[in-house]
Formats: C-alpha cells, sequence, structure tokens
C-alpha cells in the first residue's frame, strides 16, 4: 500500500494512492503518525472503509510525515563502498571501518516535500553535496529491539534525499548535525510504501543531477542491514512510532569524485527508485544566513 500525506480542499489529509486515484482516508484518521502508531491492522481496517477517490495530482504531495516528536535518526557510512571512496576526503577525519553502526541526526526543519525546492545558499556553504537513501518510519514502539523482530517495528518505506553541507560537516569536531540540518534541505517522500511491500534489502537507489546519473546501487550492499540498523540503535534506547530514520549513502557523492562535483543553484537533482518512487528537486537560491 502506498500513503501519501496530501494538500487537498484547503487541508493536509493522508490517502492511499492507487494508479491513476488517490483514496481519501477521514479526517479523523488523523496524520501518517497517528496512522503509524496505530498499527498495521488499524490501517487494514481503515483502507477498507471507503473514501472519496479523487485523481492522482502530484503537485498535491507532501512530505509523507509532517509532524516530528524527536530530531531525524540518520544511519553513516552504510555503504562500505560509500566508506571507502570517501577516504582522504575527510579533511584530517579519517577513521578505520568502523565495526559498530555510525548514528547521528537530523534537525526536522530540514524536511521539505517532494517536489520542493531545495534552499542553496552560498554563504551558509561551497559544498552542497546530494546522498540518495533509504528512509524508513517505525511503526512500533521499542527498546532492545532484537535483530530477528526489528522489521516487525517498521511501518514503511520512503526516499530521502540528505542533502549535505561538507564543509560544515567537518568544522564542528567530526560531529554531522550541523552539516546536515541546514532548513528545507532535505525531500522526503514522496509517499511511504508499506512494510509488506518492501524487502528493504533488495531496492534500488539511484540520484540523477541534470540528467546524469551519479549513484545507483542496490540495498544488498549495506554494511549493516535495516534490522541491524534497527536493533543497534534500540540498544538502551526507545524508538518511538512515527519516528524516521535515513539508512545511508551509497557510493558516488561529488564529495568523493575527481574533480569533486557541488551543487548549485539550478541544478535538478532526482532520486528514484523503482519501488518507492522519486523525488524531483532543483535548487533554489535563498538566504538562510540572515537573521530572522
Amino acid at each position: 500500500m502506498k500513503l501519501a500525506s496530501i494538500f487537498y480542499d484547503g487541508r493536509s489529509r493522508i490517502a492511499i494512492v492507487e494508479a491513476d486515484t488517490m483514496r481519501l482516508l477521514p479526517p479523523e484518521a488523523g496524520d501518517m503518525v497517528d496512522i503509524a502508531s496505530r498499527g498495521r491492522a488499524a490501517l487494514t481496517d481503515l483502507s477498507s472503509s471507503g473514501g472519496v477517490e479523487v485523481p492522482f495530482d502530484r503537485s498535491a504531495l507532501r512530505a509523507p510525515v509532517q509532524r516530528f516528536r524527536r530530531d531525524i535518526l540518520c544511519a553513516g557510512w552504510n555503504y562500505w563502498d560509500h566508506f571507502e571512496e570517501g577516504k582522504g576526503r575527510r579533511e584530517g577525519q579519517d577513521v578505520e571501518r568502523p565495526e559498530h553502526p555510525t548514528f547521528f541526526t537530523k534537525g526536522p526543519d530540514t524536511v521539505i516535500d517532494p517536489d520542493a525546492p531545495i534552499s542553496f545558499d552560498a554563504e551558509i556553504s561551497s559544498k552542497w553535496d546530494y546522498e540518495v537513501e533509504l528512509a524508513l518510519i517505525i511503526g512500533k514502539d521499542g527498546r532492545n529491539i532484537p535483530v530477528e523482530s526489528a522489521l516487525d517495528h517498521v511501518f514503511g518505506y520512503c526516499l530521502a534525499n540528505d542533502i549535505s553541507q561538507r564543509d560544515l560537516q567537518r568544522a564542528h569536531g567530526g560531529q554531522w548535525l550541523k552539516g546536515k540540518s541546514i532548513d528545507a534541505t532535505m525531500p522526503l517522500g514522496p509517499y511511504i510504501v508499506t512494510a509488506d511491500e518492501v524487502d528493504p534489502q533488495d531496492l534500488t537507489l539511484e540520484c540523477v543531477v541534470n540528467g546524469e546519473v551519479l549513484q545507483s546501487a542496490s540495498t544488498k550492499l549495506m554494511a549493516f542491514t535495516v534490522a541491524q540498523l534497527l536493533s543497534e540503535l534500540s540498544f538502551g534506547m526507545t524508538l518511538r512510532a512515527g519516528d524516521v530514520l535515513l539508512t545511508g549513502t551509497p557510493a558516488g557523492v561529488g564529495n568523493a569524485r575527481t574533480p569533486q562535483l557541488f551543487l548549485k543553484a539550478g541544478d535538478e537533482v532526482i532520486c528514484r527508485s523503482p519501488q518507492l518512487g522519486e523525488l524531483r528537486n532543483v535548487m533554489q537560491a535563498a538566504d538562510l544566513h540572515s537573521p530572522r
């Protein structure tokens, strides 16, 4: 099942995407966090209760999750080819290959709609990079989750573009939060594909910049599987329904290329997956450095 957050008739609604139509869930269904929190059985009941059908309108799509109760959770260096391509490019912050997943967070104000412009400000950074990623939405609370049952805690999957500012990422003691949290820079969506329809370790991810495929890989190449990420992240730490986790980017990022390739105003960036749809975004000049 594909679930979208849409703007319809002057308000936000959740809809089931079905080919060339969108079937609206009743307003009392709430937002995507509410639906994820109720579980798959409740979603099945909601989906079987009818609902108004409207023509599919991509321009109505919003980021599928719009209410965040914590920072966006992220895994870094989760494809070994990406880890290896970055050697010698980390400006003195190289490390040995990690034995455990590497985690960081992003601020929720980064999130934008699937087709929205990505804010670009050269005063903020001179090294804007693209990163196609598989994202997941937690559907069941849990702590110390065993690997064997970890996928039972996933509500669904979508795409994310973890736009990064590499100079900021290096400038703050090796901590990635700042270089990953610039406002209005992370497209999410275009919708959520429920977990029962997705094998997270058999998805194709691609990033295309100005018509050129720069990243193309299978999630089979992950260093740590989605189940391993969830189990490790939940060790001593409760994951909550509605939490969003980005699972890392494959090789091909601009920072690791020779010559390096960074984004600029006017660039078109498409992140896509045959199983999950696509994000279509243009880098748009914006003032992110002035006080407000």
